[in-house]
């Protein structure tokens, strides 16, 4: 018997000789050849079903099937991004934060020890002697004596973030397979546009915690189904997907450090590495709402959105506890560490509700929400609106109607039993009532979306973002409306892809500024009227705007006799340098800040700041030709008009952010609703952006001006026209290049 070769260990020398090891090596070759054939022999297909040209017409078929699904998928896919309408900043703005920046190869340490030389190495290198001459890894690795420095190369061992996008699917067991395949592509064109799904299944049990205990294997059994069924969703188009039902814990203890902010809680994730390699890998990754509690590993139901701030605190690398012995230091360096390895930046929230709803526009559903400035009024908008359907003589019919046992399950179901009881199908007025209060357990849920989002974006960067829709915008692709009312908006349109278009812009679909007869068409009426709704808001934690006055406590008013104007640029709440700054970046050109200050003088009716003097907007209330500039001599205040006098945006924050919206909604929703009025140059680039927002627009002849107004019915109001153009016509510039611009 010949001795094997294979088992010896690295640096043993081989008793065998080199003829024995050939003829016991040829030996092998034979056997293994023999054996191959024979089990061929016995395993090999009949040379009917080889030949069969049915099989071979079928594969074929499904081999054509395939491509031609993978087509199709291709060009929704193209057609969702061409369709997005990015511009070219906002090209260059997804291209650099989601392409994987280029490892820099950088030259070796000059070592001063011999060199090899070119033609010593290269002679042996040039000859086809295949790998015989090749560095072997244990010669190269081994310790070698030198006082020189030894000559590595560069390893960048720098890994890139992963881009993360969170979305929470609401209430998917109301949700058809169709419509599910059709988000799972969705989500697989975001995977392929760089952005990491991660999808929190969020079931509503409708059972308290303590009546689940009985019935939890059962419980979470309908959990998984509806994972599965998200997940197969996914899959069908192509996506690897992993379900992930045992990834996360529950303590005991759910307090938390800050009330405002919601840092620690109850639920976390157990193992992070579990949760971030599939994410490395491409994979989307898919969350049931099951823990484990900390101390018996019982199954516990958990909330979706505690769920969701688990894993936003694990995404920014917040610790659940700190032990005050450890080192700040190092503690430091390691919450830096975790930030760097993942970036967080969406959240979607996909709810059969849909956006939040507004009562302010027409659509009745919020466009884009500043937190930093819009949070305390939507949340009190949605509870006062909850309060008066509850005091209204329909509601209080109600409350004489039956209750069940189901009432007492959860607070949403006892509000709806409580509320809103099973009526008698004879009673038609009070049927009406119960259609009309079940909209109050809906301002309910969207209070929670609310609430969700704030927390959750109150962790992460500021460059963070959140997305509400409805799945069936999700899932849309391109689709185009075939039905079209009159409007004055652009004709045919292709509706698109909420969730493509935000990744691709970090900007809403339409612009929040926009008028509502500026988008577009809408469909032809349904019976349903949720469906004339845009169901999409975008969320961000945005800037403060700051407006003086006050709107809400000294309405912008026109000044009298008996109430005077009294703000002055020299107001101390405003930073003057900081606001001729921002006026001078913005337009590019140097500000005669004397000639400014004196033609604006006590004229002005009001300043709005947004942010940290990111962008803003002064006001002024100008005097109509022909009447006294003393305010004393003006008589009726009704002909002063309302005149943005400068508007201006830094040019850092030009086209991202939504700082430009954000002012002007400011000074059309709040500080002057009825309408106000600006010129702007002709050959001005931002004038497209101008014409989308105006009511109405007009080239003034024998001049370089443009006038702009958001009055409604302005050309009915003849004297108020002319009041606007004699304005637009007689305010002199205060630019310290005056000679370089011809008016």
């Amino acid at each position: 018997m010949k001795p094997c070769v294979l088992g010896l260990k690295k640096g043993t020398q081989s008793a065998t000789t080199t003829g024995e090891y050939q003829s016991w090596h040829s030996g092998v070759i034979r056997t293994r050849r023999a054996f191959s054939s024979t089990r061929s022999a016995l395993i090999s297909p009949k040379p009917a079903l080889a030949a069969d040209p049915n099989l071979k017409r079928a594969e074929s078929q499904k081999k054509v099937s395939e491509r031609t699904r993978d087509k199709l998928a291709d060009r929704d896919f193209f057609l969702d991004v061409l369709s997005s309408t990015a511009t070219k900043r906002e090209a260059r703005s997804y291209l650099s934060k989601f392409t994987p920046a280029k490892s820099k190869s950088q030259q070796p340490a000059t070592s001063t020890g011999p060199q090899i030389g070119k033609g010593e190495q290269g002679d042996r290198t040039s000859e086809n002697l295949g790998k015989f001459y090749l560095p072997v890894t244990a010669v190269d690795e081994s310790p070698v004596f030198s006082q020189a420095p030894v000559k590595k190369p560069f390893i960048n061992e720098a890994i890139e973030p992963v881009h993360v996008a969170l979305i929470i699917i609401r209430e998917p067991q109301s949700l058809g397979d169709a419509i599910l395949q059709r988000v799972g592509r969705t989500l697989s064109q975001l995977s392929r546009l760089g952005l990491s799904c991660v999808v929190v299944v969020d079931c509503e049990h409708g059972e308290s915690e303590g009546q689940l205990r009985g019935n939890i294997l059962e419980w979470k059994k309908a959990v998984l189904a509806q994972a599965d069924r998200v997940a197969l969703g996914i899959e069908h188009h192509g996506q690897e997907v992993r379900r992930l039902d045992n990834l996360l814990g529950v303590s005991l203890i759910g307090d938390q450090l800050l009330p405002s902010v919601e840092v620690r809680g109850r639920t976390y994730v157990t193992h992070r590495q579990g949760l971030l390699t599939p994410l490395r890998r491409g994979l989307i990754t898919v969350i049931v709402p099951v823990g484990y509690t900390s101390d018996t590993q019982t199954i516990v139901p958990v909330n979706a959105d505690e769920v969701a701030l688990a894993l936003t605190r694990e995404f920014a690398g917040i610790f659940a506890t700190v032990s005050p012995q450890e080192d700040p230091v190092k503690v430091a360096e390691t919450f830096q560490t975790l930030q760097k390895q993942v970036s967080m930046d969406r959240i979607i929230v996909l709810d059969p509700l849909g956006g939040i709803p507004s009562t302010d526009r027409p659509d009745g559903s919020h466009v884009f929400i500043n937190l930093e400035q819009e949070y305390g009024a939507i949340k009190e908008e949605l509870l006062q609106s909850g309060r008066d359907m509850l005091d209204s003589p329909t509601s209080q019919a109600n409350d004489q109607s039956p209750k069940t046992a189901f009432g007492g399950s959860n607070p949403i179901s006892k509000f709806v039993v409580e509320e809103v009881a099973t009526l008698p199908s004879d009673n038609r007025h009070l049927r009406k009532s119960t259609s009309s209060m079940a909209a109050s357990p809906r301002k309910g849920a969207h209070l929670r979306n609310l609430k969700l989002i704030r927390n959750t974006l109150a962790l992460l960067p500021s460059s963070s973002s959140a997305l509400l829709t409805t799945p069936e915008e999700a899932a849309n692709s391109g689709k185009r409306y075939t039905g079209l009312s009159p409007s004055p908006g652009v004709g045919t349109r292709s509706q698109r892809n909420p969730l493509i278009h935000n990744v691709l812009t970090d900007k809403p679909i339409f612009s929040p500024s926009l008028p509502t007869a500026r988008l577009g068409p809408t469909p032809v009426k349904n019976p349903n009227p949720a469906a004339q709704i845009l169901p999409t808001t975008f969320v961000k934690r945005g800037m403060p705007v700051t407006i003086i006055p006050d709107p809400r406590t000294e309405p912008w008013l026109p000044p009298s006799p008996s109430s005077p104007p009294t703000l002055q640029l020299s107001d101390p709440r405003i930073d003057l340098p900081r606001l001729i700054y921002l006026i001078e970046d913005s337009f590019g050109r140097k500000l005669d800040v004397d000639h400014y200050l004196k033609r604006v003088g006590n004229r002005i009716a009001g300043v709005i700041i947004a942010g940290e003097y990111e962008g803003g907007a002064l006001l002024t209330w100008e005097t109509p030709l022909g009447l006294s500039t003393s305010t004393n001599e003006l008589g009726p205040s009704a002909r002063l008009v309302p005149y943005l006098d400068k508007f201006a945006v830094l040019k850092r924050s030009q086209g991202a952010g939504g700082v430009a919206d954000i002012v002007f909604t400011s000074m059309v929703r709040d500080c002057f609703p009825a309408g106000v009025c600006w010129r702007s140059r002709r050959d001005n680039p931002v004038n497209k952006w101008y014409f989308e927002r105006a009511k109405g627009t007009w080239k003034m002849p024998d001049s370089n001006w443009t006038m702009f107004w958001t009055t409604e019915g302005l050309m009915q109001k003849e004297q108020t026209l002319m009041d606007y153009e004699g304005v637009c016509r007689a305010v002199v510039p205060s630019w310290a290049d005056k000679s370089n611009v011809v008016d």
